[in-house]
């Protein structure tokens, strides 16, 4: 009964230590501001390939405004670093459209998905109509000299 009791008790502290390191991860991550909920699906198919509107690929994460790029953590991660990194330089806006079938139970209420191409591959970005003002006024301010492909 004892041996029990230790072995329940462990699991719950290793569970609650788990759970704190992911909050202090987010919270190192949006200390220095610039931060937004953003989820990606990398090499995303194509509409004529037919996987638009199934949900899968789809990874829940936060984006960060980094100088002339966009670092992106996934949030069930306890990587210190990012995941990706967008270059401005390197993203051509694609299109836009609302999240379709599945994809509206994968992603979070009210995103918009932009579709993106990043050194040849294909991504999309979901986010919040706000978040996505931001991120296309982010990208139209680049420094004079710099190609900028928003659709």
């Amino acid at each position: 009964m004892i041996l029990a009791l230790t072995v329940i008790g462990t699991l719950v502290v290793l569970a609650g230590v788990g759970l704190f390191a992911f909050g202090m991860r987010r919270r190192l991550i949006q200390r220095s501001g610039g931060t937004f909920d953003c989820s990606l699906r990398w090499e995303a198919p194509a509409p004529a390939q037919g996987g638009d509107g199934d949900g899968k690929g789809w990874a829940y994460g936060v984006a960060r405004y980094s100088g002339d790029s966009i670092a992106w953590y996934r949030v069930f991660s306890y990587s210190p670093r990012p995941r990706r990194m967008l270059e401005r330089s390197a993203i051509e806006v694609v299109g836009r459209r609302l999240p379709e079938g599945e994809e509206e139970l994968a992603l979070l209420l009210n995103a918009v998905v932009l579709v993106c191409v990043h050194r040849g591959t294909r991504l999309e970005l979901a986010m919040t109509d706000d978040a996505l003002t931001g991120f296309l006024a982010w990208l139209e301010a680049a420094p004079p000299g710099q190609r900028v492909n928003v659709a």
